[in-house]
């Protein structure tokens, strides 16, 4: 491969992981491949967008990012301390246990159920296997020692966060059910024939059937977007998820940025608040081109806070390169935030790959 290729692909790998993707469109077609259906508050017809929100920045923003220095040298190696979980099916009703996989991949054990967020168990996130932002420390849970997996959140279609590779995976060892918002299934399909799979706008539900009872999905707002390559941006939905059992509410914030905090109270309103929240707390540098896409660690803490949650859980860090902090600034500004909060450390973990928690009963 000669240099040129090799920095175009580069500039692309790094392009649809983080900045969204689809900056360089404009010509585009104005066809959506993924998606068609009435306008709403959050479609145009065509693509999707945050209301009220902060729009994506526009090329010339990304390339000022991308070349105007700042960026923290992450070391290539950042072994987790603790060892690979072990994850059994929980048989306790009441039993909420959260263990972290790396990044946004975490398993969820409540209920009865087992659950996948955004999983990831490949080395690199990107469009190709060969360049883009590489994994610096092995997942939390090895793929051969997940218990039966029950249900994937899929949040969107960024590469951090919707990982074909494993998604076919999961699909031919565990036949789990994928819940996901809009377009996204579009993609499933093509990529992971045969994936069972709920799809829906902003306030959809799915009732599950949990060994404890019943328990449903809520797929709800969060302010991000979407592309899969240069073309597709925004045309597929992002959202973040309620999972409501009878051992409480959990709530996984997805890829977000803070959005004035709107998304948090609207969870609070409709849901009265959780057991755990899993929020993220990383990717959130240079600010002025990160605000509208993901929110920073003390933003995290007034979004537990909003949402009315009593524990949690922060991910979004520590595991794949993306943006300009170091490596480990957003576990110590979250505990700085926790400290001037007078809020427990306990009460919100940041939490690294292999770390399990059992979280206390709830209070209410």
């Amino acid at each position: 491969m000669n240099r040129r290729t090799l920095l175009k692909w580069s500039g692309v790998a790094s392009l649809l992981t983080i900045a969204g993707g689809g900056t360089l469109a404009a010509g585009a077609k104005n066809d959506n491949p993924y998606y068609s259906g009435p306008p709403s508050d959050h479609f145009d017809g065509r693509i999707f967008f945050n209301p009220e929100g902060i729009p994506p920045r526009p090329f010339t923003d990304l390339l000022r990012w991308q070349f105007g220095g700042g960026r923290a040298k992450w070391p290539s190696s950042w072994p987790s301390p603790f060892p690979s979980a072990k994850a059994e099916t929980l048989t306790d009703e009441s039993a909420l246990r959260v263990t972290m996989v790396g990044h946004a991949t975490l398993l969820i054990q409540i209920a009865g159920l087992s659950i996948l967020t955004d999983p990831v168990w490949s080395q690199r996130v990107s469009p190709v296997s060969f360049l883009g932002p590489r994994r610096v420390n092995e997942p939390g849970i090895a793929f051969d020692d997940l218990p039966p997996i029950d249900v994937v959140l899929l949040s969107h279609n960024h590469y951090d966060h919707f990982d074909t590779a494993t998604l076919r995976r999961l699909n031919q060892a565990h036949d789990p059910l994928l819940v996901t918002p809009l377009g996204n299934d579009a993609i499933v399909r093509k990529d992971v024939p045969g994936m069972r799979i709920f799809c829906g706008d902003w306030g959809a539900s799915h009732e599950l059937t949990a060994p404890s009872g019943k328990a449903t999905v809520h797929i709800e707002p969060a302010h991000h977007w979407s592309a899969r390559g240069t073309g597709d941006r925004r045309m597929a939905l992002w959202s973040a998820f309620v999972v409501e059992t009878s051992a409480g509410k959990v709530y996984v914030a997805g890829d977000t940025g803070f959005h004035r905090g709107i998304n948090y109270r609207d969870a609070a309103q409709k849901h009265g608040g959780f057991r755990l929240a899993i929020l993220p707390i990383g990717a959130y540098e240079p600010r002025w081109f990160m605000e509208g896409q993901h929110q920073n660690p003390d933003e995290a803490l007034e979004g537990m806070h909003l949402c009315n949650a009593e524990f949690a859980a922060g991910c979004h860090w520590g595991t794949f390169q993306l943006t300009n902090e170091a490596i480990d600034e957003p576990r110590d500004r979250l505990h700085a935030a926790l400290d001037r909060a007078g809020v427990a450390r306990e009460r919100f973990r940041p939490m690294l790959p292999g770390e399990t928690w059992d979280l206390p009963a709830s209070a209410t």
